[in-house]
């Protein structure tokens, strides 16, 4: 499909690990090539959607309830910090193409939340994470002792590309991270919030049929976290997705030029150019 590619089709993809490889692979060497390629530099789109600073948002969207009861950008940089271990092994076995040492499955299954406590932003949760974080990483070190330096070099090369262990999720398996994680923060959260503007609606002065109303006027507001979350555009202050945005700048201008060069436009002010594309006047 890359070779395809033109001023008439543009492609515009998900990173997977191709941008943290930088040329280590020949899919990630196809993909860093291409000119007319735009890719996400996190993961996938998934991981933009679960943009721990957004995910407040997304909550009072589903809920009507804009109490902060959770700090997400604090949890995500804790979950970051724990599972980066693994991130690492699973990386890195898939960069040199042994992913059966550490498979999606089993980074799946090491990296998920299975409950969230919110009390003291999930420092339970997190606890118990870190346990079964520590016991897998432990033994993949014994099983493969000879990857150990050679891991810790290609930390290095991932923390270059932006990598750091308190980011990892970004660019961490996106459906992973959004069934196995997100999702479960915040079915926990709204769960709570809608427990707490029940609890406002029945210690209301109203009583009897205006009771009733306002308590089915709420639930009928409500919305569907999934939906909600797929939703969610808050996520453009995201640096990674200001990288995105302006390779897309740059190649805009760089065909702005280029049409302006061949005679195919007559405007000598890009800014002029620029509001004739978007008003669609020739």
């Amino acid at each position: 499909m890359i070779p395809q590619a033109s001023d008439e089709l543009l492609l515009c993809v998900d990173s997977d690990f191709d941008y943290l490889f930088h040329n280590s692979t020949e899919q990630s060497r196809e993909l860093l090539s291409c000119d007319r390629m735009f890719h996400t530099y996190a993961y996938a789109t998934e991981n933009y959607l679960c943009y721990a600073p957004s995910l407040h948002n997304v909550c009072v969207r589903a809920t009507k309830n804009d109490t902060r009861i959770f700090d997400f950008e604090r949890f995500m940089a804790d979950y970051s910090r724990i599972i980066y271990p693994l991130f690492l092994w699973y990386a890195y076995s898939a960069q040199q193409e042994s992913e059966h040492i550490f498979t999606l499955a089993d980074f799946r299954a090491s990296v998920r939340l299975n409950f969230l406590e919110i009390e003291h932003n999930g420092l339970r949760t997190l606890a118990w994470l870190r346990r079964n974080v520590a016991r897998r990483d432990q033994a993949l070190r014994e099983r493969h002792a000879e990857m150990i330096e050679p891991k810790r070099a290609f930390a290095e090369k991932l923390f270059r590309r932006g990598v750091t262990p308190e980011n990892t999720y970004l660019f961490m398996h996106g459906h992973t991270l959004m069934d196995n994680v997100v999702i479960v923060l915040l079915n926990t959260v709204c769960e709570k919030l809608r427990e707490l503007s029940i609890a406002k609606i029945t210690a209301s002065s109203k009583k009897g049929v205006a009771l009733k109303n306002e308590m089915s006027n709420y639930t009928n507001s409500l919305r569907s976290i999934r939906d909600v979350l797929l939703d969610n555009e808050n996520y453009t202050k995201s640096p990674l997705y200001k990288r995105l945005e302006r390779d897309i700048e740059r190649y805009i201008a760089r065909t702005i030029w280029n049409m302006k060069r061949n005679g195919e436009i007559r405007d000598t002010s890009m800014i002029g150019i620029i509001h004739k594309l978007r008003t669609g006047q020739q």
